[in-house]
């Protein structure tokens, strides 16, 4: 028994420190990149520009985080970006056409994306289905729903209040506050509840822990409805910014924040990985594109870029999996 739990503690330290080494390899990813930018942009390193750094890329860093308890647990969610259009579109009408008090519009649309992640979970863990699939239909469903809601018109011109959470405070991006204070809370779930070791263990083995008496399923459900609950967020936060609500908001985003996990070191097998090297992970794709627009690169070449890195996170990954493999043995 003793020779048992020896073995489970090493195993652990082992995985802490290969988690550290991720999150240290990422960030002098992120330094590096910032160096050579500094070196080829004189723009780069102004307070303007690191400061809209920031604020690009902070709906990204709220999707990415929630990505992350999926992907840990071995799922995946690519309807995000969809799920964060339609909920843009909703919280507009509810504004706009309807008249809805702006708190009660934004605690609406909240609730309407986590139900958008419950069914994404509903249908993964209620029929077994693969939540590849799954949520490539509901990113179809949701952009078709989206572009239904108003023709496909663009809704805009939103109350002041409402844009001022697109603004400042204390000289600090609104966004920016959000954004830190749901990563403190993420990481605390993460690391100190059952949700975050929970999260681990169903990544690492599901098989063991369905026979330790875990309930999968309902884990899994929360991790989802969690991801749509943050993308309901991130829909608020970009109307905001936008002043404006339309169905091909978002295109793209479930790929950026896949990424950004991946880079930052969260294992697309699950069982490994940090909102920490999630947040490092979201700055080095938002480094790369803000470098690659100060040096004026075709929009086409930027496109074909961050597609390369995508390419080269999920390599990365491969070869995590292959050195995790040989440690094994």
């Amino acid at each position: 028994m003793q020779n048992t739990e020896g073995v489970k503690q090493g195993k652990n330290r082992v995985k802490k420190i290969r988690g550290m080494m991720n999150q240290l390899q990422a960030f002098l990813a992120l330094i590096i990149l910032c160096v050579i930018l500094s070196i080829l942009s004189d723009n780069f390193l102004t307070i303007p520009n690191l400061i809209n750094v920031l604020m690009q890329n902070t709906i990204i860093c709220i999707i990415a985080m929630g990505m992350t308890f999926v992907i840990l647990m071995g799922g995946i969610d690519l309807s995000v970006g969809s799920n964060v259009a339609v909920a843009g579109l909703i919280l507009a009408v509810l504004m706009k056409d309807m008249d809805f008090p702006i708190p009660l519009a934004i605690l609406i649309t909240i609730l309407i994306s986590g139900i958008i992640g419950l069914i994404n979970g509903g249908l993964i863990t209620g029929f077994n289905l693969p939540p590849f699939i799954v949520t490539l239909g509901t990113m179809s469903a949701g952009r078709g729903l989206a572009h239904t809601l108003t023709g496909g018109a663009i809704v805009n011109g939103f109350d002041e209040s409402f844009k001022a959470l697109a603004g400042n405070f204390l000289g600090i991006p609104i966004p920016v506050i959000i954004m830190f204070i749901i990563f403190l809370i993420l990481w605390y779930m993460l690391k100190y509840t059952k949700l975050g070791r929970y999260s681990y263990a169903i990544g690492g083995n599901e098989t063991t822990c369905v026979l330790s008496g875990i309930n999968v399923k309902k884990y899994k459900l929360i991790v989802y409805v969690l991801l749509g609950l943050l993308c309901g967020v991130a829909a608020v936060i970009l109307d905001a910014r936008l002043d404006s609500a339309l169905s091909t908001n978002a295109t793209g985003y479930e790929l950026t924040a896949i990424a950004a996990v991946v880079i930052g070191g969260t294992s697309m097998s699950g069982g490994e990985g940090t909102l920490v090297g999630t947040l490092i992970g979201t700055y080095i794709m938002g480094v790369v594109n803000n470098g690659l627009s100060l040096l004026i690169v075709p929009s086409g070449i930027q496109q074909m870029f961050l597609g390369g890195i995508i390419v080269l996170a999920v390599c990365i990954d491969t070869l995590r999996k292959r050195q995790g493999k040989k440690a094994k043995a």
